[in-house]
């Protein structure tokens, strides 16, 4: 078992930044990659980036790409993902997610085998 807890989250105005959190406990060691997702009301979950722990390569969703970072710590299990640069549709619950195999897409939030609890991100215009 994998626990992740985000933080991090808030209201900013849009063209702002805001920096996400995510602290992993439990079994970590089978973390192959570690993604952030997000969730806007009445849409499906989708992905925003992720990061392969063993080698670092990360991967964004387009709609991201240039303005949010993902970074990871393994030795204090943390991922984080700054985002610069917010919009109005960035506006979502953000999931953190661990994905313990290599088998499977890493964009697809059904190959994450545990979750957080979510944090809210607000972008006003």
């Amino acid at each position: 078992q994998v626990q992740l807890v985000e933080s991090g989250g808030g209201l900013v105005q849009a063209g702002g930044s805001l920096r996400l959190s995510c602290a992993a406990s439990g079994r970590t060691s089978s973390s192959y990659y570690m993604g952030w997702f997000r969730q806007a009301p009445g849409k499906e979950r989708e992905f925003v980036a992720a990061i392969s722990r063993r080698v670092g390569t990360t991967y964004y969703a387009d709609s991201v790409k240039g303005r949010f970072t993902i970074s990871g710590d393994d030795a204090k299990n943390t991922v984080s993902l700054q985002m610069d640069s917010l919009k109005p549709e960035d506006t979502a619950v953000y999931y953190c997610a661990v994905k313990t195999t290599f088998v499977g897409s890493k964009y697809d939030t059904s190959n994450y085998d545990f979750w957080g609890q979510g944090t809210q991100v607000t972008v006003s215009s």
